[in-house]
C-alpha cells in the first residue's frame, strides 16, 4: 500500500515537473537570447517610464506580458533569466498573483456569467495598485 502510493506520487510528481519544464526552460532561453540582442534593450527603454513607477526596470515588462498572456510559469521563467533584486522579484510576484493567465482565467470567468471587462479591470487594477504600494513600502 505504501509502496503503491509512493510510486503513484513519484509518477505524478515527475509528470508535473515535465509539464512545468516544458514552459519554464524555453521561456528562460528565449529571454536570455533577447538579453543578448538589442531587442530587450528596446523593449526596456520603451516601458521604462511606466515600470519605474513600480520600482522595476523596463525589461521586467516582458515578465508581466508573459505572465499575463501565457501563464504564471512563463513569468517565472522570465524572472529567473533576469538579474533582479529581492524587492523587484517580490513586486513582480505579487502583481502576477493578481493578474496571471488573463486569457484563460477570463474565459473561465465568462462561463460564470461575470462581466469580462469588470474581471479584467479589477485584476489589472489590483496588480498595478499592489505594485505601486509595494514600491513605496519596500
Amino acid at each position: 500500500m505504501i509502496m503503491d502510493s509512493t510510486i503513484r506520487g513519484f509518477k505524478k510528481g515527475m509528470n508535473t515537473l515535465w509539464r512545468l519544464t516544458k514552459i519554464v526552460v524555453p521561456v528562460y532561453f528565449f529571454v536570455t537570447f533577447l538579453r543578448m540582442t538589442p531587442i530587450l534593450d528596446m523593449i526596456s527603454v520603451w516601458f521604462e517610464p511606466a515600470m519605474k513607477l513600480l520600482g522595476l526596470p523596463g525589461e521586467t515588462s516582458l515578465v508581466l506580458v508573459l505572465g499575463n498572456c501565457i501563464n504564471l510559469y512563463a513569468g517565472i521563467g522570465a524572472i529567473t533569466s533576469l538579474n533582479l533584486n529581492i524587492k523587484q522579484i517580490t513586486i513582480l510576484a505579487v502583481m502576477l498573483s493578481f493578474s496571471h493567465s488573463l486569457f484563460l482565467e477570463t474565459a473561465v470567468a465568462k462561463k460564470t456569467g461575470v462581466n469580462l471587462f469588470v474581471v479584467i479591470g479589477i485584476r489589472l487594477a489590483l496588480a498595478i495598485v499592489s505594485g505601486l504600494i509595494l514600491n513605496i513600502l519596500l
